[in-house]
């Protein structure tokens, strides 16, 4: 059923697009009534409006605090139109109803997002009398319409204007959008106050942890056939995060496609130089940097081509033709890339299954400030039963002044490269993690394995199965080696230079086992357990 609108109530705090849908209402001969800048607003532009407190005959008060808490506001928007007592209720204290309900709420987030923000700023932007509108209207959806969102505008109108009123379907719709947006509104509020210590310092951990996220999409199943999923996003993603791509072409994709996706993405993001990360089961089975998206590919391809059939292909660089080429003539499941040329496209199309995914890298600062600047989540989050751990995401970059010589060989300029390339690469890998690199390219990956020599053993038979040689290669290990038995795996391999975080009980043991077979060895202090 459409409802007709006839009488509607605007009260903004973000004024973007009002204008334009109080201008088209009142040419459509709706009633307007407002309050404070909001009418104010409105007058200048010559449209009719109605000040709320000609409506309660009760002026504003408090600074603004009390407008719209009074029964002449929610008894309109809350009498239900079916009912003759709820209709004679309000007709007999004078209340005509309100059909349409357009409000968005004070800068709660934006206000204690700033620096300098103190606990009366954000108290005063605490919405009192927008949420409490909102409800009412929303509860009362069958007669009443709720917009609390600037994107919702220009389709609400244009229904209005093509039926004087809107469905059924179309208000429940709304309704659901604005009870989201009150327990977001609710949810910042808590998570800031809960966040606040006794000496006014904010936690980054707040008492209450209240997530908001957004569904994206539902999907066939989950991490294997008999489980269900869905995909959701951050209410306010990073840009340059994996749910921002935009999909070109392929098949839906499922709940593994985006887990390994996003282990690709966020390893290959990290790279200034063109480079491509191929993953495979959420491990980096083969990295490398290039002249372009071509010779990064061919490189990270060789590493190790049995495991890259079915992998996922990711890109720090637009892809061309050539790259596009050599991509199809594997099995991929998944690209993805910042852009790719009109060759490139026409290429894949080719390949209909294969998923191709563009994402925009605008936005992202290598160097910047913040997690976000740079295109990084500040937190991870893993589920347990009944729980959450929740931790400061493994954002930690080591930089070449960082590194710890502790040998007496110190590595040359050429192997410091590429142990900060490896290092870089490891932090990918499922620990335990070992990765040969050797010229900007991985050679050998071991990953997820109990014990670090496994891994290690596991990495040279990769890099040999491959045709790979290890003489004069590097090593990185995401954390320290607990006994030289590790190091004599890798140097017995051909590794000339080794990074690690350091800090075992045995690290003088190792250091001189690395000095016993000339291989020269860096500590970072920094650790890359990824489980």
């Amino acid at each position: 059923m459409t409802r007709p609108i006839r009488r509607a109530l605007i009260s903004v705090s973000d004024k973007s697009g009002i204008v334009e849908l109080a201008r088209g209402l009142a040419a459509l001969g709706i009633e307007i009534l407002s309050t404070g800048g909001t009418a104010k607003l409105l007058a200048q532009q010559d449209i009719p409006v109605i000040e709320v407190a000609d409506q309660t005959r009760f002026p504003e008060m408090l600074d603004g605090r009390v407008k719209t808490l009074h029964p002449a506001i929610h008894g309109a928007l809350l009498a239900r139109r079916e009912l003759d007592a709820h209709m004679a209720a309000i007709a007999a204290h004078g209340i005509a109803p309100i059909d349409l309900l357009v409000v968005n709420l004070y800068p709660f987030e934006a206000t204690v997002a700033r620096p300098d923000c103190t606990l009366e700023d954000a108290i005063e932007n605490i919405d009192i009398g927008g949420p409490a509108m909102v409800r009412s209207g929303a509860k009362n959806w069958r007669d009443v319409a709720v917009l609390t969102d600037a994107s919702q505008y220009a389709t609400a109108l244009a229904g209005i204007r093509a039926s004087g009123g809107l469905a059924d379907a179309t208000r429940f719709g709304l309704a659901v959008a604005a009870f989201d947006a009150i327990a977001r509104y609710d949810g910042a509020i808590s998570d800031y106050l809960s966040s606040l210590r006794p000496d006014g310092a904010r936690s980054e951990f707040p008492g209450q942890a209240n997530g908001r996220f957004v569904k994206l999409q539902d999907l066939r199943y989950g991490e294997n056939p008999h489980q269900r999923a869905a995909f959701y996003r951050d209410l306010h993603p990073a840009p340059g995060s994996l749910v921002t791509a935009r999909q070109l072409q392929g098949k839906e994709l499922s709940y593994n496609n985006i887990a390994d996706a996003d282990a690709a993405w966020e390893c290959v993001k990290s790279f200034e130089a063109p480079a491509c990360v191929i993953v495979k089961h959420a491990n980096p089975c083969g990295a490398a940097l290039g002249a372009d998206a071509a010779s990064a590919y061919a490189r990270a391809f060789a590493t190790d081509p049995t495991s890259a059939f079915g992998g996922i292909i990711a890109f720090n660089r637009p892809v061309d033709g050539e790259a596009a080429r050599a991509v199809v003539k594997q099995f991929v499941e998944v690209v993805l890339a910042p852009s790719y040329t009109d060759e490139a496209k026409q290429v894949f199309v080719a390949r209909a299954n294969a998923r191709v995914l563009e994402i925009a890298l605008d936005g992202i600062r290598p160097g910047g400030a913040t997690d976000r600047e740079r295109g990084r989540n500040a937190q991870d989050v893993k589920r347990i039963g009944s729980g959450l751990l929740v931790q400061s995401a493994d954002n930690r970059e080591v930089t070449l002044g960082e590194l710890k010589v502790v040998t007496t060989r110190a590595p040359t300029d050429a192997q410091l490269r590429d142990l900060l390339f490896a290092w870089r690469v490891a932090k990918y890998v499922k620990s335990n993690a070992i990765v040969f690199c050797g010229d900007g390219m991985t050679l050998g990956v071991g990953a997820g394995q109990m014990s670090r020599i496994d891994s290690a053993r596991i990495a040279s038979i990769k890099a040999a199965n491959a045709g790979l040689p290890l003489a004069g290669s590097v090593v990185a290990s995401d954390a320290f080696f607990p006994f030289r038995d590790g190091l004599d795996v890798v140097a017995d391999a051909g590794a000339a230079a080794v990074i690690q975080p350091g800090g075992s009980v045995r690290d003088d043991e190792v250091i001189a086992a690395a000095n016993e077979r000339s291989v020269a060895m860096v500590f970072t202090g920094v650790r890359h357990f990824r489980h």
